[in-house]
């Protein structure tokens, strides 16, 4: 196994150890515990491109790790520190050092739970359609990039590699998780987004949506999971060049979005590769995301 910041599409290998591979992690089984490693792979409109964003998957990792420390919630974190590992993966602490964490095993809850406290994106497509997100009926007179009276949970479904999350209702979201979940998971997500929300306009940036994951626990516990406000799982915008009309300079991933939108990328497999101004700045884009959440460099 090799996590080389310079290739995007890496080996998913240690011998005797069962990987599944995602989008932008992988996951290897250790019996009690998952070591989840976030490489530099990047993916957009649901594909993942040829080539990766040097040190993005240490900006990933330290910042999810960063915002569960403090929104202080019980998650699925054993250890991020490489030195405490198990032996079997000593050979590899060097190329895991910063990109990866021990974690729990948790029964993982097949919504992806998506808070939203700016009316933009597909939102905001959505409500200039029917005047609704997920299919909640809001009020006239919002714009695009407009704060929202309230923040919205706006559930999905989580879709495999090459496919489309779909946007679902509560009343769905009942019907996969049942009452009680759905009414944890709809009120944790508001609580866990407004937290950091405050916090993060104190440090010049707009969290104007995000997503999280949840798990259950062996006690029946709610567990937040997988990454949390990211770059990748978020749209960050700076507080200085935020106006309500027009979708503001964004700290993630949307940078490459547009660029793949101005060459006219389909939105299917298999991604163009992405020149080395647009690698760049993207590697920036997220260097300064996590400087300014965290008040930390990362190198």
């Amino acid at each position: 196994m090799k996590y080389d910041k310079n290739n995007a599409l890496l080996e998913c290998r240690i011998p005797g150890l069962e990987c599944k591979s995602g989008k932008v992690r992988d996951v290897f089984d250790l019996g009690d515990t998952l070591l989840m490693v976030v490489t530099d792979r990047i993916s957009a409109f649901d594909v993942i491109l040829p080539n990766g964003v040097p040190d993005k998957g240490k900006v990933l990792n330290q910042l999810s790790l960063f915002w569960l420390d403090f929104l202080g919630v019980k998650n699925h974190l054993v250890t991020a520190n490489v030195d405490e590992y198990p032996e079997v993966l000593a050979p590899y602490r060097e190329d895991l050092r910063g990109r990866s964490m021990l974690v729990k095993k948790v029964k993982m809850l097949e919504v992806e739970c998506i808070a939203r406290g700016y009316l933009t994106g597909s939102g905001w497509k959505e409500y200039q359609k029917a005047g609704t997100v997920n299919g909640e009926k809001l009020r006239a007179g919002y714009e695009n990039a407009s704060k929202l009276d309230e923040v919205l949970f706006t559930p999905t479904t989580k879709a495999e590699i090459g496919d489309h999350d779909e946007a679902i209702n509560f009343e769905e979201t009942v019907r996969v998780v049942g009452l009680e979940t759905a009414e944890k998971l709809r009120d944790a997500t508001k609580s866990l987004y407004s937290k950091a929300a405050d916090y993060a306009r104190e440090k010049g940036i707009i969290i104007a949506d995000t997503k999280f994951e949840f798990g259950i626990d062996d006690d029946g516990s709610l567990i937040l999971a997988d990454e949390v406000l990211t770059p990748d799982s978020s749209r960050f915008w700076p507080v200085e060049s935020y106006a309500v009309g027009s979708n503001p300079p964004s700290l993630d991933k949307q940078y490459v979005r547009d660029w793949l939108d101005s060459i006219n990328f389909n939105h299917q497999p298999p991604g163009p590769e992405l020149p080395e101004d647009v690698i760049s700045r993207t590697r920036e884009i997220y260097l300064k995301a996590y400087r300014d959440l965290s008040g930390k460099e990362l190198f």
